[in-house]
């Protein structure tokens, strides 16, 4: 392991780590407070899931393209184009949270409809749905706080806000989901709204903290959010792919529920629980992925390819590391995860069934997740984009469909689907990182 490149690596991602871990336990708190009434109840946010995520992801895409755009001009040397990007991206989110939110809110009904989301589920998760896209332009925000000071190396800050924000979140869920005194709790729809308030307290305090800005983080400007053309077509250039290989990527997990949704509340608790876990386990590969896409941002900036290349091997080989060892944990003791969340035996058993089979793929999906921060820091998010959406449209989905439906082999069958699509997408990221031509997506005359 290359130490001049590790100790910067683990700089930037160990606070980009426990942040997506904040982020996280937003859901597991949820997870765990709503699993204290009943399976139903835990189930309801597990469904609503993958609509928000289906609208997250554009915040996720758009703040790609602001972290690439600003990492390579501090590498450049120019703060003042990373102040101008930064600026142009603060005016896109905040358009797409005002539009995609409120398009939210209004078809959520239809889209629960179409899920084929259980009676007993439906009005519970429209209710979650309406809320938490209410408070969308709260969360883009934050997004663009992290872009900004992650960009430029600093993941302290956003760390900061996502502790607060986290915080006020568990005090505020028993309160509300289950009352106190005259207050009544309001269960699915009392989580919904502690995630709402603590997501305003965070927008409030990062807007503050764009504005004046500490640590060496860029400043918000009035003038750079004037709209202007060559920026954000650059934006647009590099953000709409990955927005739009996220998006697919939700709608695909948004199809997934559907199957999911099929095999009944159990298989769907289960799910819900595995999935966040998984994604919980996942959050150091995210981490180093946010990482790795700023500093190969910054050396390709500079004109340093082998220390882009550098960067990335370090953070494989230090993802890998880590992924072994959670996985195994995983792999033999799912049933015990599983059963912190709900004690019901049914839901323990396809939890730990779920695990069997899905954990050893879970590592190949966290090396595959930091070369995508490698291409998105060149600036590639097409074939990041091509990958995700194999991924899932690909493999995941036809295969869950032909083993869970088509050959009966019920929720197995989508289990080993997921399995098979992170194995696919690892060897595909391996191919498109020997073409090479990641490192060339965005000329240095272009930023």
């Amino acid at each position: 392991m290359h130490r001049k490149t590790f100790t910067p690596l683990m700089q930037l991602a160990l606070p980009l780590m426990a942040s997506n871990f904040l982020q996280t336990l937003y859901n597991l708190t949820d997870t765990w407070f709503l699993g204290r009434l009943d399976a139903v109840s835990l189930s309801a946010p597990g469904v609503a899931m993958p609509l928000v995520w289906l609208v997250v992801v554009f915040s996720n895409g758009f703040s790609t393209a602001g972290i690439t755009l600003m990492s390579q001009s501090k590498g450049k040397g120019s703060m003042e184009k990373v102040e101008l990007y930064l600026g142009q991206l603060t005016l896109c989110m905040l358009v797409l949270s005002i539009v995609l939110g409120g398009a939210g809110v209004m078809a959520s009904p239809a889209f629960l409809t179409w899920m084929g989301t259980p009676p007993e589920l439906e009005g519970l998760a429209n209710a979650y749905l309406r809320i938490i896209f209410s408070g969308m332009p709260f969360l883009f925000i934050t997004v663009v706080l992290q872009a900004a000071y992650q960009a430029v190396g600093n993941g302290i800050i956003p760390l900061v806000v996502q502790g607060i924000s986290v915080g006020l979140n568990v005090l505020l869920d028993p309160l509300f989901i289950f009352g106190l005194g005259p207050m009544e709790g309001m269960g699915v729809a009392g989580a919904a709204w502690a995630t709402l308030l603590a997501r305003s307290l965070a927008a409030v305090v990062s807007i503050g903290l764009l504005i004046h800005p500490i640590h060496g983080g860029p400043k918000l400007r009035w003038k750079t959010m004037r709209p202007r053309r060559s920026p954000i077509a650059l934006l647009l250039r590099v953000g709409l792919p990955a927005s739009m290989g996220h998006s697919l990527t939700a709608l695909g997990f948004t199809v997934l529920q559907g199957v999911i949704n099929s095999f009944g509340t159990a298989v769907i608790a289960a799910f819900s629980i595995g999935n966040r876990l998984i994604g919980l386990f996942n959050m150091p590969a995210m981490g180093i992925s946010q990482a790795t896409a700023a500093l190969v941002g910054q050396e390709l900036g500079a004109g340093r390819r082998d220390g882009a290349n550098q960067v990335l091997k370090t953070a494989l080989l230090t993802i890998f590391t880590f992924l072994i060892t959670s996985m195994t944990l995983t792999f033999f003791f799912g049933n015990h995860f599983t059963r912190f969340f709900v004690d019901d035996p049914q839901v323990v058993a396809y939890g730990a069934d779920l695990f069997r089979y899905v954990s050893a793929s879970v590592v190949f999906f966290g090396l595959f997740t930091v070369f995508g921060g490698a291409f998105q820091g060149g600036g590639d998010t097409r074939s990041y984009m091509v990958l995700n959406v194999l991924r899932l449209w690909g493999v995941r989905l036809p295969l869950a469909w032909l083993f869970g439906q088509l050959f009966d082999w019920g929720p197995t069958g989508v289990w080993i689907a997921m399995c098979s699509s992170n194995m696919v997408v690892f060897m595909g990221a391996i191919l498109v990182h020997k073409r090479g031509k990641w490192q060339q997506a965005l000329r240095p005359d272009e930023l």
